[in-house]
């Protein structure tokens, strides 16, 4: 009779060798919103101008964990006046083992932000609308593609220095 090999084989000792990753947990690290100009901001006649920016960092918090924190920082301004800043940090923690470590980067800044952003968006239009204003809604955003773009930049970049500098 033959043995079979399979699954029960990559168990060695509880020890699993496949690539595992898990979202641990989601929360809200920081919220700001600020409502400077009410409540005469209310009696403007004009839609206000909306700014948003992203950024996204990562650091390890323990072993196999990963934070992933995306921040999302929201401006609208009606001429001289700012209507309303929201300022939000969304984070997850990710327990990620068996990754190799050049797969760490695109899935930590790229897929990770993926699975944030829902729940962000979420956030920060909840905190507009209880501020009064019409909710705003964010845009999918391809974490893929800037990740993508970034790293052809540094790319470019790296290339274009001369041997030798840094």
């Amino acid at each position: 009779m033959s043995e079979e090999t399979g699954a029960a084989d990559t168990l060695t000792n509880g020890e699993d060798h496949l690539p595992q990753v898990a979202l641990i947990a989601q929360y809200v690290k920081d919220l700001s919103f600020e409502n400077p100009s009410a409540p005469g901001i209310y009696q403007a006649p004009e839609q206000p101008k909306i700014d948003v920016q992203f950024n996204i960092g990562s650091q390890q918090a323990g072993e196999d964990v990963y934070e992933v924190a995306l921040k999302i920082e929201i401006k609208a301004t009606q001429g001289d006046l700012t209507a309303y800043a929201v300022e939000l940090v969304y984070a997850g923690l990710f327990g990620i083992r068996n990754v190799p470590e050049e797969h760490l980067p695109p899935f930590l800044l790229a897929e990770a932000p993926r699975l944030l952003f829902p729940f962000a968006r979420r956030v920060a239009a909840d905190a507009i609308r209880d501020g009064n204003f019409p909710s705003l809604v964010l845009e999918p955003i391809d974490f893929g593609a800037l990740y993508m773009q970034q790293a052809e930049q540094q790319t470019a970049l790296a290339e274009s220095q001369p041997a030798g500098e840094a």
